[in-house]
């Protein structure tokens, strides 16, 4: 490893753990050089497995000779910037978790044609803002075998440090691009493009008239895109009625509606791929 005692807060390498916004880090200097941050040995492990470039670290100096340290070591040249724990949480405004962050490049985007060319399950998250939920969701979509996850050009950065950490890493697992960049792009765009790509959608909706989740021809869609909407107000009128199909998930006892994303793991797992 390449340990480097930190002498002073101001050291400019340092900026990406400390004096950069989320939007900063996303388009330094030019987007094709943005960078993210990774915490913990577990999500740090799972974006090296990714292929995600490491650039430095910062971690606390109880943590060299651990798991975080054995990250490092992988790494190479790497710079290791190191303290202690109190003058890195002064630096970052937090306690690091598991005493490690990790700056990376942001990898280059694929286009949705090439992401999903052999899936036959895809979440599309529309206008989902909350960090939590976007990382909550990737974990559901790992675990329950979603192919890759779409996201309209509003939605909160998946690589955003709070969407990584609550995903556990998931993000560098579960292929995922954009459908398009600016917000004209959906829904009429977008959905023309899923259709033209053979996928049938589906719209998870609290409406009347709305097949009930475990719909048996739902589930025998050879190609499904499963379409989840905002925090609150949840998926437009355009988008639902431009769905091939409205799902809603069964409430008991007077509950009205699921959280975005407990609602996407009961959908993934009841709408998955079956063996043909």
């Amino acid at each position: 490893m390449r340990v480097i005692e930190i002498a002073s807060l101001d050291t400019p390498e340092l900026a990406p753990f400390a004096q950069l916004t989320e939007a900063q880090l996303r388009n330094r200097l030019e987007p094709e050089l943005g960078v993210f941050i990774a915490e913990s040995p577990k999500v740090i492990d799972r974006a090296l497995a990714a292929g995600c470039q490491p650039l430095s670290f910062l971690m606390e100096q109880g943590k060299l000779a651990g798991p975080a340290g054995a990250l490092a070591e992988r790494c190479g040249d790497v710079p290791v910037y190191t303290g202690p724990r109190e003058l890195l949480a002064r630096l970052t405004g937090y306690t690091l978790t598991r005493g490690v962050l990790c700056a990376m490049r942001r990898p280059a985007l694929p286009t949705p044609q090439a992401l999903c060319a052999d899936a036959r399950r895809v979440a599309v998250l529309e206008n989902i803002v909350d960090s939590t939920n976007i990382g909550a969701i990737f974990r559901s979509a790992a675990a329950l075998q979603i192919d890759a996850v779409l996201l309209t050009p509003s939605c909160c950065d998946p690589l955003c440090r709070r969407a990584v950490r609550v995903s556990m890493g998931t993000v560098f697992q579960v292929p995922w691009t954009r459908l398009g960049q600016q917000a004209s792009d959906w829904p009429g765009p977008g959905l023309a493009l899923l259709r033209g790509m053979g996928f049938s959608t589906v719209a998870l909706a609290l409406r009347e008239d709305a097949v009930a989740i475990d719909d048996a021809r739902l589930c025998a869609e050879p190609r499904l895109a499963i379409l989840l909407g905002t925090e609150g107000d949840g998926l437009s009128g355009e988008t639902i009625a431009d769905c091939d199909w409205t799902a809603r998930i069964p409430m008991a006892h007077g509950v009205d509606s699921l959280n975005v994303a407990a609602a996407s793991a009961v959908a993934f797992w009841q709408l998955r791929a079956r063996t043909i």
